[in-house]
Order: structure tokens, then sequence, then C-alpha cells
């Protein structure tokens, strides 16, 4: 599935009305790509990042069908999204944390994780796993990296990522009291204001371009 990047999909939409079917043949790259995600891999490790490379998730295809987001998934190699040029459609899930009052949860990656590494980001993301739907990736993902709990999760867009990857972008609404714990992926957090005009400098241009799609009305 190679498609232009950007919007493919605008909700939102509550977990339940995102439907899961899983073809059973696991994705065969193109020989190149294959070795572009070996290569990706010996990378990793030369600079000390854990790579545990395995079976992930890509997006074969996807419809909106009565208001509800259909999704067709794939077994595939996770290494695969490590390629720049190809990302075979590989699958991410990103869900993105603003409490009550309307600031954004953002943390820097550690310098060792395998993607964006020592930027900012927006919440929390990873991999959809095998037979995991990506509306249970969001909070898992959020407990896994903040021990926060969602007051309200919705599905807000599938997106075409440049690289080729396909993300499902989640929003968790979480009290304004909340307080997170981050994980070893992240060395810093910090509260955003709610108008992502108003970030800090070190908000790179696409997670701010994330943050004003989200809240755009």
């Amino acid at each position: 599935m190679n498609r232009a990047p950007g919007i493919l999909a605008r909700g939102p939409w509550a977990p339940e009305q995102v439907r899961v079917s899983w073809l059973d043949d696991a994705y065969q790259p193109p020989p190149d790509v294959d070795r572009l995600a070996d290569s990706a891999v010996d990378e990793l490790r030369e600079r000390g990042s854990p790579c545990h490379d395995g079976l992930s998730t890509r997006l074969a295809s996807f419809t909106e069908v009565n208001g509800e987001l259909e999704l067709e998934l794939q077994p595939s190699r996770w290494a695969l999204r490590l390629v720049e040029e190809d990302a075979s459609a590989s699958l991410t899930a990103l869900c993105v944390v603003r409490t009550e009052d309307g600031r954004w949860l953002a943390g820097r990656r550690a310098a060792w994780v395998s993607t964006w590494a020592s930027r900012w980001a927006l919440g929390a993301g990873g991999a959809v796993d095998l037979g995991e739907s990506p509306a249970e990736t969001l909070p898992r993902e959020l407990r896994e990296e903040w021990q926060l709990e969602p007051e309200r999760l919705s599905v807000e867009a599938l997106v075409g990522l440049p690289n080729g990857m396909a993300m499902v972008v989640g929003l968790a609404t979480v009290a304004d009291s909340a307080r997170p714990v981050p994980d070893a992926e992240h060395d810093e957090w910090e509260w955003w204001e709610p108008d992502p005009e108003r970030w800090p400098e070190h908000a790179d241009d696409r997670v701010r371009l994330m943050g004003r799609f989200l809240a755009a009305p």
C-alpha cells in the first residue's frame, strides 16, 4: 500500500468504531527493501540501541463505512519501519495527551531509542503489536511510557507519513492534576501551553504541525 503522505482518513472515532481484520500471510518485501532493513538494524546495534527485530504490523488497506474505520492489517517485519525510502506501510500509533484545561504532554526521547532520538515528541507512541487493534495500542503505549490512564480517548486520524509509514493518531484526555511518570525512553518532559503557536523553540515543526491539526475545530 503506497499512498502520498497526508491525512488518509479523518475521525474522530470512538475506539470501538475502529474495526480490524488480519491477512493470514506475512508481507514479503522486495529483496532490496529487506537489505535496507538489515542495514538499518546493524546501524542501531552499532550505536547501542536495543533492537529486537521480529514481526510487527503493516496497513494493507482501509475503508470508512457507516461512520467506522475498517483496517485490514498484515504481519510484517518490524525493521521495515526503519527504511527511510520505503517503510512498507508499517503501522504505528501515536497517543497525543492533553489535560482537561488543554495543555499538551511532551517528552524528549532518549538518545538510545531507535527512532526520533533526542527529539521532543507529543504523548506516547509505538508499533502496533500482532493481533492488536491500533485503538488498543494507544492506551497501552500511554501506560507503558507515562503510567497514565485516559479519562477519554478518541481516534482522530489515519495518516500517511513521508517515509511510507502509516500512523493511527489518538487523543487522550487526562485530569489537570495528572502526574506523568516517564519510562526509560524519555529523559525529560514538559506540559506545553494549549496554543501550539506558543510552544517552546525546541518543538519540532512536524510536532507543531500535529498540534495545529488536532487543535483545529
